[in-house]
């Protein structure tokens, strides 16, 4: 397995950027942003990103809590303390972090086209805000709450925002009780009309984190590299 690493990167708002770095060892194929679930960058996200580094991706995961000082959220700490910090994200400071991101893969000789990002839960819809505000190769996002209703009072619902959608977007989501099957439908019929190709495939049942099926959680998981393997070229 590919090991990771940590690095941090000063921004223009006076912050410390901390983002986790995952190099394949041979040929890179092109850069991937990754965006961190709820609970951070746990050793799950940590894992799928040395996963894509193993296929030729270099990886970057992004601490969109950073300014909280906050990289992780254990099994130990409540659903809560998750929630209290999901909501103080906003769609600026994804796009101040992410854009840092691209930043640092074209300065190690990335090209834009070649440059997606990919993100679950939380990640995915930061993902898609980030897929309607910036010009890059691809985007995928697994998951995410905030179809109808903000996920934070400073990002916006993404049904009003998925038309504006600026590259291929793939858009992997399983329906339970956080996200009903109407809205991922009303997510697919505003995306339709964005000015680029965009897809997206419901798993019934498979719960937000793809946790109740694996067979989902396979499928989704190739569809993804796929869409990078189809657009990143």
């Amino acid at each position: 397995m590919t090991q990771t690493r940590t690095e941090t990167l000063s921004l223009t708002d006076g912050t410390q950027l901390r983002f986790t770095v995952a190099e394949p060892n041979n040929v890179v194929r092109g850069g991937l942003v990754v965006l961190h679930e709820a609970r951070g960058v746990t050793q799950r996200v940590r894992r799928l990103s040395s996963a894509l580094a193993e296929e030729g991706w270099l990886t970057v995961a992004p601490h969109l809590y950073h300014r909280d000082g906050t990289d992780e959220f254990h099994d130990h700490h409540p659903d809560e303390h998750v929630h209290d910090q999901v909501q103080r994200l906003s769609g600026d400071s994804i796009l101040a972090d992410t854009d840092a991101a691209f930043l640092w893969l074209s300065d190690r000789s990335v090209p834009t086209d070649r440059q997606g990002i990919i993100g679950f839960d939380v990640g995915g819809t930061a993902a898609l805000v980030v897929a309607a505000s910036r010009t890059l190769g691809a985007a995928v996002s697994v998951g995410g709450r905030g179809i109808l209703d903000p996920l934070s009072a400073a990002v916006p619902p993404l049904v009003e925002i998925a038309d504006e959608i600026a590259c291929p977007w793939l858009g992997l989501y399983g329906d339970d009780d956080e996200i009903e099957a109407g809205e991922v439908e009303k997510l697919r019929e505003v995306a339709d009309a964005a000015p680029t190709v965009t897809d997206v495939v419901r798993y019934a049942g498979a719960g937000h984190r793809f946790d109740r099926d694996e067979e989902a959680a396979s499928d989704a998981w190739q569809r993804a590299r796929n869409w990078f393997d189809l657009h990143l070229r």
